[in-house]
């Protein structure tokens, strides 16, 4: 009955579809909306269906997706068609990527179009072009509290450019990804202004209140995001003459969900960018949407809804472009962002490993896997047609989202352990060359981030300082070890841009007034070209590291047991300084590959009767794919160099 009145509803919406838009070719659109709209009335139904209005805004949102089919360039819908007809397209090892600011890497989006050459050196055919919207000076949050959703900061290209910049990206097989903010605007954005000024309409977009009577509610259960700078989750706006809800920054207005026509208007922004050129939208804070009295605001079942019904929207629209969720949260939590109760993803099919890049720092510090291998062997497993973002380091913080169970199984003490972690790569603790620094301290639980370049992270920056040839060395073999475990473990890896260098922090953002408060501006960097350069001089740091990750990636293209298909192993060893794990071919399941990596500073040995009959490994010997060389086997034991790694497969193969 439900599905009758769903279609009964499609026929009503279809008939009040504006003219320039029924009397267009829509077969396509029309095939895809018949196939989705049973799911897009159910889940707007769930979210708004006691408004009054609520046909009314059923009409509104088929008219967006329609109007925006419309204006999908001829080629972008070929792209569509094709990877609908190869869906699990994206779950390829061929992909890796790459996260940078524009104006950091080239200064401009022409300057990135014009070293697109570069990214292809290196390997790179994905690339993340973070936050590119017109934002307002000194109140930007690294260009996260955006003021037009349609508009570039004219300081670093146009639309035009971005179109460009997309099309020559398809051309060399490239993934643009652009950033799409989804849970709030600048207070200078129009809608705020507008709800300044009193608009009501406007004021019903934010979450607004007259006095403290309910924010103060909300405040009893929600957790602030930013102690330091930005105390509380609401800011009193004198122009308003009320409260509004700021959950990151006091200039950052949360948008309000329980209004359909927000979730339109996002939608429509979604779409638009799309249409530009975007084969990912990266949908950031997704775990805020949906705020609710008594909770803490964040992972709500509405949030989800909300997801679930922007990708069936998209399906319609856009089919071929894929969702990341920027979902920094408990792997219980960041799993449901692919989707529950459903094979394929029907939210997000791609998401941020946060959990893994937190152990990979807690191995670092420890050098051991202790907690690691807890950590990994206790991650969910995603849904089939979905896949993890693997980091080691971004453009935010890094947070310590420990799971306290692995913690204590480890046999640490919780809080004790997230102080020496922080201590360690804050450069605090005895015998640490990091040269991180903590971010948002909080003076209630003595909990804080870390910010800090990778190179900077695990001792290079005072391996340099001191002319040490052997912290040098050290450092580099860390740096490559931790990219062979995002390479290697199941997803797309993402480096950051100047870690393929090995770019140091950057201190000069303490002489820019807006930005000397935020000290994540250190790895933030400005790419020196001539530093670059030294990629080609033999023997230097930048020739071994930039090398070395090449190699990597041109090795883990060839894979095919890298594919993303729940084809992973963890491997329980006694040695606790390793961490091991089996990649199986999902077509051939003969072709395995394993994976070792040593997280300590002496040599260490894996007994390879541990591993059983998995893969033969041991029976006549094994070739490391990343040398190309077979390791030296005493009595089925292998020994791992300090901070070394193998991709190792039995030599027969």
């Amino acid at each position: 009955m439900y599905e009758q009145i769903s279609h009964s509803l499609l026929n009503e919406i279809l008939d009040q579809l504006k003219p320039e838009i029924y009397r267009r070719d829509l077969r396509h659109f029309y095939t895809r909306l018949g196939a989705n709209f049973y799911a897009i009335h159910y889940l707007f139904h769930l979210l708004y269906g006691s408004r009054d209005d609520f046909k009314d805004q059923m009409v509104r949102l088929v008219e967006t997706m329609a109007t925006q089919y419309l204006l999908r360039d001829d080629e972008l819908q070929e792209i569509d068609v094709q990877r609908e007809q190869n869906h699990n397209w994206f779950l390829s090892q061929e992909w890796a990527g790459m996260a940078l600011y524009p104006e950091g890497f080239a200064g401009t989006i022409n300057g990135l179009q014009e070293r697109l050459s570069y990214l292809q050196e290196l390997g790179i055919n994905m690339v993340h072009v973070m936050p590119i919207l017109k934002c307002p000076k000194g109140a930007s949050d690294g260009g996260y509290a955006v003021s037009d959703f349609r508009d570039t900061d004219h300081r670093i290209g146009t639309l035009d450019d971005i179109r460009a910049l997309a099309a020559s990206m398809r051309q060399r097989n490239m993934l643009l990804t652009l950033d799409v903010v989804l849970n709030h605007t600048s207070d200078q954005h129009q809608w705020a202004q507008k709800a300044r000024s009193g608009e009501e309409r406007y004021q019903d977009y934010y979450y607004t209140f007259e006095n403290r009577e309910i924010p103060d509610m909300f405040e009893e259960s929600m957790p602030e995001i930013f102690p330091q700078t930005a105390p509380g989750n609401f800011t009193w706006d004198e122009a308003m003459g009320r409260w509004v809800m700021t959950v990151f920054n006091n200039y950052q207005w949360d948008l309000n969900y329980n209004n359909p026509a927000v979730f339109i208007e996002m939608l429509d922004v979604i779409l638009f960018w799309a249409n530009q050129g975007a084969d990912i939208l990266r949908l950031d804070a997704v775990a805020f949407l949906w705020k609710k009295i008594g909770t803490t605001c964040q992972n709500e079942r509405e949030a989800h809804l909300i997801l679930q019904l922007m990708k069936d929207c998209c399906q319609v629209t856009v089919p071929g472009v894929l969702f990341i969720a920027e979902a920094i949260v408990a792997p219980v939590e960041v799993i449901k962002y692919f989707g529950e109760d459903a094979i394929i993803a029907k939210e997000c099919e791609i998401a941020y490993n946060a959990t893994y890049m937190a152990l990979l720092w807690d191995a670092v510090a420890t050098k051991n896997s202790r907690l690691l291998n807890l950590g990994i062997l206790n991650l969910p497993t995603k849904l089939d047609r979905a896949t993890w973002l693997n980091y080691i380091r971004c453009h935010d913080d890094i947070g310590l989202g420990f799971d306290d169970t692995d913690i204590r199984l480890a046999g640490y003490e919780p809080a004790a352990h997230r102080h020496f972690i922080i201590d360690y790569l804050t450069g605090q603790h005895q015998g640490s060359s990091a040269q991180g620094q903590p971010f948002g301290f909080n003076g209630k639980t003595g909990d804080a981030r870390i910010s800090g370049s990778l190179a900077s992270l695990v001792g290079l920056e005072q391996a340099l300082e001191e002319g040490d040839p052997e912290k040098t060395e050290q450092a580099i073999r860390l740096i490559l070890l931790l990219h062979s475990m995002i390479l290697s473990f199941g997803g797309i890896p993402l480096l950051y841009y100047g870690d393929e260098i090995g770019t140091l922090n950057n201190y000069d953002y303490l002489n820019v007034p807006d930005k000397a408060n935020d000290n994540r501006w250190m790895h933030r960097p400005r790419i020196d070209w001539q530093q670059v350069e030294k990629r080609k001089q033999r023997g230097s740091v930048e020739q071994r590291l930039f090398d070395g990750l090449q190699k990597l990636i041109a090795v883990r293209k060839t894979i095919v047991a890298f594919a993303d298909f729940n084809n992973r192993e963890l491997l329980t060893i006694a040695n606790p300084n390793l961490f091991v794990f089996l990649r199986t071919n999902p077509l051939q399941h003969t072709d395995s590959v394993l994976v070792v990596g040593n997280f300590n500073t002496a040599p260490q040995s894996l007994n390879l009767e541990e591993l059983g009959n998995r893969g033969h490994f041991g029976l006549g010997g094994v070739k490391d794919l990343c040398s190309g060389r077979s390791p030296s086997l005493f009595k089925d034991q292998l020994v791992i160099p300090p901070y070394g790694f193998y991709w190792l497969i039995d030599h027969r193969q």
